[in-house]
């Protein structure tokens, strides 16, 4: 029997585990469109309809819609911000892991356990969202298969003496360097904010700045429907632990990569995507409070700054 006639049928389809990790990455900008869509359309989804036993239409007609917007809201920046990260790993999984660096290997288990790991802030509130949950249960075996088998892209890379040591720094302050700064700073801080927005959800479930917007208390909606706050609670756990994600995910990714075209524009399409989302769909429904969307602003800033001084200058081919 000949070494081809040996072959699995699944061993040219599963490959070198990235094949599947695309697909991971590729779900989530998928479902960061549907998001989206469903949003700008201001639908619920089926389950959600049977758990609240009413409609976006039926709910509108609370507080002038204003409870429907501040959910389409939620849900908006939730999708940017899985697309964005979607991105992230496209390029994680196309560039650097497929060049073998061992780091790239780390930063996608990294990031995608604190991902689906905060698909456990959603029993803290009440609502089980089974689209979620399906969703989570499916890919899950992808996202492993995937990283066991990649894992030998990376099993020749000999171990750096200081693995935590940016390859990129060389003890000089160039504007590259200072570039890195700032957009480590706003990865920082994003990833610090989605764990407030998380923990949020899981807690309180609105900032006094989200009952002005609405113009009713919680105790209001409660009375209302008694599964609302519940529903509204996983929106913003679930957006909360998306943007965690995706600040560590945006973090690691600029320490440990080189300088490159490819990096630059990664970081760049990502932080567009989920920033211009948030920041957007909050002029689209009227929630302009400025001091709720000083963060997102902020993070906007940052990142451009940013891009702006870390802009390769000259970039080698082989990093094109």
């Amino acid at each position: 029997m000949s070494d081809e006639d040996r072959t699995s049928l699944f061993e040219p389809i599963l490959g070198d585990g990235r094949p599947l990790l695309l697909i991971l990455a590729g779900s989530l900008l998928f479902s960061g469109g549907f998001a989206l869509f469903l949003a700008a359309t201001g639908e619920f989804l089926p389950h959600d309809i049977h758990y609240l036993g009413m409609s976006a239409d039926d709910l509108c007609g609370i507080a002038s819609c204003r409870v429907v917007d501040f959910m389409v809201h939620d849900r908006a920046a939730f999708g940017g911000t899985l697309a964005g990260l979607g991105v992230l790993y496209l390029w994680l999984t196309v560039f650097p892991l497929a060049r073998g660096e061992r780091w790239a290997w780390w930063v996608w288990l990294v990031s995608a356990l604190a991902g689906f790991a905060s698909f456990l802030a959603y029993l803290g509130y009440g609502y089980l969202d089974t689209w979620h949950g399906v969703a989570t249960l499916l890919l899950l075996p992808i996202f492993v298969t995937g990283l066991v088998r990649s894992r030998r892209l990376v099993t020749s890379s000999p171990p750096s003496s200081r693995p935590w040591r940016p390859p990129w720094w060389n003890g000089v302050v160039a504007p590259g360097t200072m570039g890195r700064a700032v957009l480590l700073f706003g990865a920082a801080a994003t990833a610090v904010g989605g764990l407030a927005i998380l923990w949020v959800g899981v807690t309180d479930t609105f900032v006094p700045e989200d009952l002005a917007f609405m113009r009713v208390t919680a105790d209001q909606l409660r009375d209302v429907n008694p599964r609302l706050v519940p529903l509204i609670a996983h929106d913003r756990a679930g957006f909360g632990g998306a943007v965690f994600t995706m600040g560590l995910t945006t973090f690691l990714s600029v320490w440990f990569a080189r300088p490159s075209r490819h990096v630059h524009e990664a970081v760049a399409v990502a932080g567009a995507i989920s920033l211009a989302t948030a920041i957007g769909v909050h002029g689209f429904v009227g929630y302009t409070d400025i001091g709720h969307l000083l963060p997102a602003l902020g993070a906007a800033l940052l990142l451009i700054f940013g891009l702006v001084l870390a802009a390769p200058r000259q970039v080698a081919r082989d990093d094109l």
